[in-house]
């Protein structure tokens, strides 16, 4: 947290890098509004003029714990802040705390403003029935696998199987729990879109 000027409020702000090449995005919750700075643009959203907030999670191959957060705007411009930063070509550093702090206190800005700005948390509801249908159809598709191995001898093929479920189940089990689409208001961020 930052402070301008003897008597000025705190500015609360984040920055993260979106790739090793270009600069970092930088944003600030200042009196009038989010103060945003991205690839050589930026711009100044009011609280009030903010339409929609999306918090998720989000992992990729090098960052298992990352989570994104969507933000709309009335004239439908949006921009995405991420909970993790590039610091080398084989490491993203998560920021969680920084991340974190930095939704809350703009949660508590909008609602002071007065926003009426829709709140969701999760992927899209047809996402994630999409996603929910995939799954059921992958586990009859293991569970007839596991029934053919038993059935034939295949100990050690029903026991991969089990495995790998198992890994799976490990894997994608935290995604689906915390992306389910949801609602929410600005005094009840949900937690588990926020690291």
């Amino acid at each position: 947290m930052q402070v301008s000027g003897a008597e000025a409020a705190p500015i609360t702000s984040y920055a993260y890098k979106a790739s090793l090449i270009g600069s970092a995005h930088r944003f600030e919750l200042t009196e009038e509004g989010l103060s945003w700075h991205i690839a050589g643009r930026s711009g100044l959203w009011r609280y009030d003029e903010i339409s929609a907030i999306r918090l998720s999670f989000r992992p990729v191959s090098m960052q298992q714990h990352r989570f994104r957060a969507d933000i709309g705007h009335t004239t439908g411009g949006r921009i995405a802040i991420l909970s993790t930063s590039w610091q080398t070509a084989a490491l993203m550093a998560p920021q969680d705390n920084g991340f974190r702090d930095f939704l809350i206190a703009l949660h508590a800005r909008m609602a002071k403003a007065g926003s009426r700005a829709t709140l969701t948390a999760g992927l899209g509801r047809k996402t994630y029935a999409a996603m929910l249908a995939f799954l059921a159809v992958l586990a009859v598709a293991m569970a007839g696998l596991l029934i053919r191995a038993l059935m034939i001898g295949e100990f050690a093929g029903a026991l991969f199987i089990v495995g790998f479920a198992a890994l799976f189940v490990w894997q994608v089990g935290g995604f689906v729990r915390r992306n389910q689409p949801r609602s929410y208001s600005f005094d009840h961020v949900p937690r588990s879109v926020l690291p």
